[in-house]
């Protein structure tokens, strides 16, 4: 069978199956995303078998550190996901909500009223934990969903499928609404990308590279998740006291993650007290940094290991314990650098100045603005969504970190009692 043979009978498996979502109620859609939460806790032991054989194919092709980190699970992250479907549930239901609503003049009764898309298609690397919560968001949503991870977490997405499925088998939930798309052969990620029509849209997640693979392939609508090249701005008015945490956090917490900070600006008055600490710490959690000129000097004074930034590091996603450090004349200047090398994703600045704070978020077009607090909670959960489908940096229907309701659409119900037009 070709890959669009294969999507088409997916796509039209899910469809069919879908409808059990959009006639299902939310407390029915709730129980189903119960029913997978308590299923994946209690498989723990197969999830994490089927994830250490991918893991010991990682180890031994040698696949990057950054990669290896979003592709383990442990039993702590088994957890999380069990967790994060359970926050999902715990949400307000996002369908049938009355969006906007009149009465004309002629009778007519309007509603602007939520709905699903209907089918979505999820193209995604190394992280097996998006398998479920996408799964999740969707399913709550309303929508069907045709997963196509990568082949290097395959069998860590069959178990969690098989998994999901099973849950699903016991609740008034088809199975059905959860496809997995074969990643065997690339030419899968082609077809659902190009299977317009038969899926309503594609959102993909992974390196900038699978990013606009999808964005400049794909005949299917997309929204755009994109790379995380975030900064955090040292103010001249910044409480040192907060700087160094928000600064060490938002590199060193998790730094395989789009919102880990990847370079960090100092204001040239704070910088002569700021940057031999900043360095300091940044250098003991092993971060290898690279330096503009002025940063570079306070590293060769204070015997820090650095290495002068070219244009190349001031772009670079690193996603691993990297980071470039420049010095800046202003809250403009900063905002300037951020605008010729970030990715539109998430800014921080650390300032006491509430005017250069507001400032700060006028100049910064990106999808979250931190204000002396870390980059590291621009997320779904963390924000309060429950596990989330995305970060989007786009500016088209959603931006910042995707839940339930963006997985949404409207459709507009228009109630007379007769009424025809002339």
């Amino acid at each position: 069978m070709s890959a669009e043979a294969i999507i088409a009978e997916l796509a039209t498996k899910a469809r069919t199956a879908a409808r059990t979502l959009s006639t299902a109620t939310g407390a029915e859609r709730k129980a189903a995303l119960e029913a997978i939460a308590q299923a994946i806790e209690s498989r723990s032991a197969e999830i994490l078998a089927a994830n250490e054989i991918d893991m010991q194919s990682a180890r031994k092709d040698q696949m990057h550190l950054q990669m290896q980190d979003r592709l383990l699970l442990t039993e702590e992250r088994v957890k999380g996901i069990a967790g994060g479907a359970r926050q999902v549930a715990a949400l307000p239901d996002p369908l049938g909500r009355t969006l906007r609503e009149s009465t004309l003049e002629n009778g007519l009764e309007l509603q602007q009223i939520s709905v699903p898309f209907g089918v979505i298609g999820m193209v995604y690397e190394a992280r097996p934990n998006v398998t479920v919560d996408a799964a999740v968001i969707l399913l709550m949503s309303g929508n069907a969903a045709l997963l196509r991870g990568s082949s290097t977490a395959r069998n860590s997405n069959e178990i969690l499928v098989t998994v999901m499925r099973d849950a699903l088998s016991t609740t008034k939930i088809s199975p059905e609404v959860i496809q997995l798309v074969p990643s065997e052969d690339r030419a899968t990620t082609k077809a659902l990308l190009t299977a317009r029509g038969k899926v309503d849209l594609v959102i993909p997640r992974g390196s900038a590279a699978l990013i606009r693979m999808v964005v400049d392939e794909s005949t299917v609508p997309t929204i755009e998740t994109g790379a995380g090249v975030c900064h955090v701005y040292i103010d001249e008015f910044a409480d040192i006291d907060k700087a160094l945490p928000i600064l060490i956090n938002s590199k060193t917490h998790r730094p395989s993650v789009c919102n880990a900070a990847e370079t960090l600006l100092v204001h040239k008055s704070i910088a002569p007290t700021f940057l031999p600490m900043a360095l300091k710490a940044l250098s003991d959690a092993g971060v290898i940094l690279h330096s503009d000129a002025a940063a570079q000097k306070v590293a060769e004074k204070f015997n820090i290991a650095s290495t002068l930034a070219t244009t190349e590091n001031w772009s670079t996603e690193y996603g691993v314990l990297e980071m470039n450090v420049a010095v800046v004349d202003s809250v403009d200047a900063a905002a300037d650098h951020i605008a010729n090398f970030g990715t539109n994703h998430t800014e921080a600045i650390v300032t006491e100045d509430k005017a250069v704070a507001a400032r700060f978020v006028a100049l910064s077009d990106c999808a979250a603005v931190m204000v002396n607090t870390s980059t590291r909670f621009t997320d779904g959960e963390q924000m309060g969504f429950g596990a989330e489908i995305g970060i989007s940096n786009q500016k088209l229907h959603a931006r910042g970190p995707m839940g339930l309701e963006a997985m949404t659409t409207t459709t507009w119900v228009v109630t007379g009692t007769g009424q025809i037009r002339s």
